[in-house]
């Protein structure tokens, strides 16, 4: 799941998970008030997400914190995703209960890699 207000950066995440086999379905939120409402009712909870951390009405440090209050979603791997690579806040990430911190690339050539990397799974390409 790739929660983001911004809908460019959505799209190339889901992008570059095509790029991986098998291709994952991706799930996504334009909000941490609208992930949070999805998972909620959601039949199937995804293994990851990739959480923005500056997004409006709910920032990526309240979503996690929601996330891991709620007894049917705090067993999720968050990843922090954003272009912010302090590392007071990436260090406050990790305490909230964050399974990684990955900064948005320059390069979306190399996404697909890094998302990888994050999740700890070997590189398979398409």
């Amino acid at each position: 799941m790739i929660i983001d207000d911004d809908s460019d950066d959505r799209f190339f995440f889901k992008e570059a998970i095509k790029k991986m086999l098998p291709p994952p379905i991706c799930l996504e939120a334009d909000s941490g008030i609208a992930a949070l409402e999805l998972l909620r009712s959601a039949e199937q909870l995804p293994d990851f997400i990739f959480l923005d951390i500056n997004m409006s009405r709910m920032d990526g440090r309240e979503c996690l914190t929601e996330l891991k209050k709620d007894a049917k979603l705090k067993s999720i791997s968050v990843i922090m995703y954003s272009t912010s690579s302090s590392e007071k806040s990436i260090a406050e990430f990790f305490k909230l209960g964050a399974l990684s911190y990955l900064n948005k690339p320059t390069d979306l050539n190399k996404l697909s890699e890094q998302i990888y990397e994050a999740i700890g799974t070997p590189i398979k390409r398409s």
